[in-house]
């Protein structure tokens, strides 16, 4: 059967280049980077020229970056950490009661978890609303200050609708307030331009599956003089930051995929985009009812989330994956019960709109006979599922 992968949001295949970087780190180069005789040196240099690539690719300084599992633990010890290293007295000699956090509603699990997991300890949270296109108003995060607030977290492109924050306007304002900024950048380190200092972030996390390097790495760039708690204790290892013995291969991993995303980005963008536009255009001519989310914002290239009504989106997702087409909804399965995505409810969409969502997220080794395909399958797809919903019959009887 023919297979076409539309899911790169969640996941991305290894490169070629960073899958053949990392091999020796297997093998040969088995060394541990906190020895001091020679194989542990060879390996301890495999670690530090990765973190030059990753801090090339965020325009960081080298000794900014520490390594991480991934984007979660990111977002976790850059949240958990400023919460916890805050000294300034509150009248409480908790660490955590009088304390305030910033964040939107549509921000991925791992931030808005760990927000409400600070919430249970006496944190108290701010959770801004965001307009139909997804984007948070920076002068609501003004709005928002107190002077008990400690950290403003705000993801720079959303995972499900691809729109990009007005990072720079928000990170002007904690910089005036003095608040630490934090963005989780999972969705949009390798695909659009990033800079730490353009963007005016205090602490920037990052995941290598999601730019063709293997899972189980990220990264967390944090500012000199950012005072940061760590979450877990041990030896010396991470900046002081995260502690254990490096996972070498996967941190050689992430330098390589940062370096060669930061080759191609430059055309891949516009590539992307031009594939994204023709499917959005293309399906929104064959099918009626349907709609582009965030279309009017801007959003990272590969991106296009999109509502069939009358479907239920997990059932097309299903019926495009035997048709060979991989693509995902943002709602979240739970006890058998399907859940409305929570980016798409805040966005103003019914729960019977946001369940017939479905997000095609598009990468490197898409073409436009890809997108070919994709037409040829979906519209069928919906207009099968349509005849079998008694909601569409509703619809047409009425018309």
């Amino acid at each position: 059967m023919h297979r076409v992968y539309f899911d790169h949001n969640a996941t991305t295949p290894v490169d070629r280049e960073v899958f053949e970087a990392m091999l020796p780190y297997f093998s040969d180069e088995f060394g541990n980077p906190s020895s001091i005789h020679s194989p542990g040196q060879h390996a301890r240099k495999a670690v530090e020229h990765a973190r030059e690539q990753v801090a090339a690719l965020l325009g960081a300084r080298p000794m900014d970056i520490s390594f991480t599992s991934g984007g979660t633990e990111s977002d976790n010890l850059a949240i958990l950490g400023v919460v916890g290293a805050d000294e300034r007295p509150r009248g409480s000699t908790s660490l955590t009661t009088g304390k305030h956090v910033i964040t939107t509603q549509i921000e991925h699990s791992a931030v808005l978890e760990t927000c409400r997991a600070l919430q249970s300890h006496g944190v108290e949270v701010t959770f801004l609303s965001v307009s139909s296109d997804g984007l948070v108003d920076p002068e609501e995060v003004r709005r928002a200050l107190r002077p008990e607030t400690v950290l403003i977290t705000v993801m720079h492109a959303n995972n499900e609708l691809g729109c990009i924050q007005p990072l720079e306007e928000i990170g002007r304002i904690a910089a005036e307030a003095g608040v630490y900024f934090h963005t989780d950048a999972v969705q949009s380190a390798g695909k659009i331009p990033v800079s730490v200092e353009q963007l005016g972030v205090d602490l920037l996390a990052i995941s290598g599956h999601k730019f063709y390097g293997p899972k189980g790495v990220g990264a967390l760039y944090v500012r000199k003089g950012t005072h940061l708690q760590p979450v877990m204790f041990g030896g010396k290892h991470g900046r002081d930051h995260r502690p254990g013995t490096e996972n070498v291969a996967g941190i050689v991993g992430l330098g390589k995929a940062a370096e060669v995303a930061l080759k191609t980005m430059e055309t891949e963008g516009p590539r992307l985009a031009a594939l994204r536009d023709r499917l959005e255009k293309d399906l929104l001519a064959a099918i009626p009812n349907a709609r582009v989310n965030s279309s009017r914002a801007p959003r990272t290239p590969n991106t296009a989330n999109l509502t069939f009504s009358f479907i239920e989106g997990e059932a097309l997702v299903i019926a495009l994956d035997l048709k060979g087409l991989a693509c995902s909804t943002g709602a979240a399965c739970s006890s058998g019960a399907v859940e409305p995505s929570h980016v798409l409810t805040a966005i103003g969409l019914p729960a019977a709109e946001a369940r017939a969502s479905i997000r095609f997220s598009f990468g490197r080794l898409n073409t436009e006979e890809d997108v070919d395909f994709a037409l040829s399958v979906v519209p069928d797809a919906v207009l099968h599922l349509r005849k079998l919903s008694p909601l569409y019959k509703e619809s047409v009887a009425a018309q």
